[in-house]
């Protein structure tokens, strides 16, 4: 049979729009020789292998099929399922008689098997504990509505784990989101391209693990058909040997940069600190902190080898710009005038720079740069940041996380970090990436300042802008993973962190 990748870290790389799947299919089924019930066989085979190692002992599932090649590929694991001696409850919805010719001659196998199918009638009876979704597909364009809603509310409402084939119905392929209501599934298994939907907004939370089968398509198909997103991780960037390289023995503190932390208003004077201790751990040579004069002794206390200083006034910032090579500013750094004019006075100096929290917002308001000429600088808004950017909702940027990114790049002629459930970078000359790590655990608060800080120490660290973003994400992202092991999501504290970059960086 043909199996499929289980692992996230063994997820292909490319990740894809709807169109662009369609496309894959069109050139395996006229370019690549594969006949329609021969591929929609193969996706059968792939999905059956999945459920028979995740749930080895059933011996009864119920299968939902739509009369799409969704379903085509439902029926084909109900014939399947009848060959492995399961007990098939099957319910159909929608027109049959639309079927595809592929989709036809699966339902005949099926039939053949002794798969007995009954239109769903609004309840769901069935006593095991394994539903196959094959409802809705890639096509999706609108909500959810209908019967299919119907059908979803009692596969959701029901105690049974589901396995979802391609993606769970109702979930937008392209961005992520819910279209109306969607199948939450415990395992999906997505056939030929990657959707990148399944990686970022409400996908991760309804798509459970997610597996990958190629269906033996030849390489060559994938390769005409250029990916919309490049999927990263920390692991991959190792296999891509893109992470950072080992140092020599003959170096000095000076070849690993300056970065300077510019924030910390009152009051906020952790979020300066967190960031400034999160470069130190990322491997920076050196490390300062322009900051309020009250935060300087805790800074200090916190984390000695920071070179925290107190300034007030654009004269007390400019020796330390002067003296480093890559600015962050924005970790606590507040909307007061003395907010203001430290920006002001870190936007005029020509170094590499990450721009974050409220950097970002007061960057938003009327008035300010809002172009930085091809200046290395990294951008790291969070929807709300990012709609205030755009001049948008927040609802707004959510609706397409990808395009959202993707204009503010373009916009603002930066590398911007979109954070969120599968955080998302976008370069100003097109190009995209998703990160693949983190979870749930790092919506707390101080965790933006810690990535500012990471990022930071990248960019001190590597020449290309867009390498070092695609590094500092997958390593913090990593390190949070990591820092939830045996003690779960809930409570996951910023500096958790510190030390777990630390091991990775090395």
């Amino acid at each position: 049979m043909n199996r499929p990748y289980s692992a996230r870290d063994h997820l292909p790389g490319e990740l894809y729009r709807a169109d662009q799947v369609r496309e894959l299919d069109r050139r395996a089924i006229e370019e690549g020789g594969i006949d329609g019930f021969e591929l929609m066989s193969r996706a059968g085979e792939a999905a059956f292998a999945c459920l028979l190692e995740r749930w080895p002992e059933e011996e009864e599932i119920c299968i939902f099929a739509g009369p799409g090649n969704n379903g085509g590929d439902a029926w084909v694991l109900g014939a399947l399922a009848c060959y492995h001696g399961m007990q098939v409850r099957f319910y159909t919805l929608g027109d049959l008689s639309r079927q595809s010719a592929a989709a036809q001659q699966a339902r005949s196998m099926a039939e053949e098997a002794g798969v007995v199918a009954q239109a769903f009638q609004g309840e769901l009876n069935y006593d095991g504990s394994i539903i196959v979704d094959g409802l809705l597909g890639t096509g999706l364009n609108s909500e959810v509505r209908g019967d299919y809603a119907t059908a979803i509310a009692a596969i959701n409402g029901h105690w049974a784990d589901v396995l979802a084939l391609d993606l769970p119905s109702g979930l937008n392929a392209d961005t992520g989101n819910i279209m109306g209501c969607a199948v939450k599934a415990a395992l999906t298994v997505t056939f030929i391209g990657m959707k990148q939907g399944l990686l970022t907004a409400s996908g991760p939370d309804v798509s459970g693990a997610v597996a990958f089968a190629s269906l033996a398509v030849d390489p060559l198909v994938n390769a005409a058909v250029p990916a919309s997103c490049e999927r990263i991780s920390w692991d991959r960037l190792d296999r891509l040997a893109q992470r950072l390289p080992a140092r020599r023995g003959n170096v000095h503190k000076g070849e690993f940069g300056h970065v300077l932390i510019v924030g910390g208003d009152s009051g906020m004077g952790g979020a300066a600190a967190m960031a400034a201790e999160a470069a130190g751990r990322c491997g920076a040579g050196l490390v300062s902190c322009a900051t309020r004069r009250e935060n300087t002794l805790p800074v200090l206390v916190r984390r000695p080898e920071v070179m925290a200083r107190g300034v007030e006034s654009g004269l007390e910032l400019q020796p330390l710009l002067e003296r480093a090579s890559v600015l962050v500013v924005g970790p606590g750094l507040g909307q007061s005038s003395w907010s203001e004019l430290l920006l002001q006075q870190a936007l005029a100096v020509d170094l590499p720079m990450v721009l974050d929290a409220d950097a970002l917002n007061i960057l938003s308001s009327p008035g300010w740069q809002t172009e930085f000429g091809g200046r290395d600088v990294i951008i790291t808004p969070h929807p709300g940041e990012a709609a205030r950017l755009l001049g948008m909702d927040i609802a707004d940027v959510q609706r397409d996380r990808f395009r959202s990114a993707q204009t503010l790049a373009e916009r603002y002629q930066v590398i911007v970090v979109l954070k969120g459930q599968g955080t998302l970078l976008a370069h100003p000359d097109g190009r995209l990436a998703l990160c693949s790590d983190g979870n749930p655990g790092m919506s707390s608060g101080g965790m933006g300042d810690v990535l500012s800080g990471v990022l930071g120490a990248m960019l001190a660290q590597q020449t290309d802008a867009w390498a070092a973003a695609r590094l500092g994400v997958c390593v913090h992202s990593a390190a949070a993973d990591l820092a939830i092991r045996g003690s779960g999501e809930r409570g996951l504290l910023a500096t958790d962190l510190m030390m777990k970059l630390r091991e990775l960086v090395n």
